[in-house]
C-alpha cells in the first residue's frame, strides 16, 4: 500500500465514526425547564416571565401542589399568578410562575 492510499483509508475510516459516539460531558447546573412537574420547584420564589397558564390551569397546578380552597387568583405584571389557598389548615398567599413553580408567600 502506498503512503497516500494508507492516508486516504485512514481519513475515510475516521470520517465514518459518528460524532455522537464520543462521550458527552455531564450538564452542569440545573435544568431550567419551562414547566416543571408539580412535585419539583426549581426556584424558591416566583420567576418573572410570560405566563401562558390560564386561570383554571393555575388553580389546578396549585391544587396539585397540595393546596385547597384556591381563591382570588390574579396574574400580576410580572406574569405570576397570585392568590390565596389553604394548606395544612392554614390560609396563605400562594403563587404560580410561568415555569410551574408553586410557592407560598414568604
Amino acid at each position: 500500500m502506498t503512503r497516500s492510499t494508507l492516508l486516504a483509508a485512514t481519513l475515510l475510516l475516521l470520517a465514518s465514526v459518528p460524532a455522537g459516539a464520543q462521550s458527552q460531558p455531564a450538564q452542569s447546573g440545573p435544568g431550567n425547564n419551562a414547566v416543571n412537574s408539580s412535585d419539583q420547584n426549581n426556584a424558591n420564589k416566583p420567576v418573572a416571565g410570560r405566563n401562558s397558564f390560564t386561570e383554571g390551569q393555575a388553580k389546578s397546578r396549585i391544587e396539585d401542589a397540595g393546596y385547597s380552597n384556591v381563591s382570588g387568583l390574579q396574574k400580576d405584571d410580572q406574569g405570576v399568578w397570585r392568590g390565596k389557598a389553604d394548606k395544612a389548615g392554614t390560609k396563605s398567599d400562594v403563587s404560580l410562575d410561568f415555569q410551574g413553580n408553586v410557592n407560598p408567600a414568604k
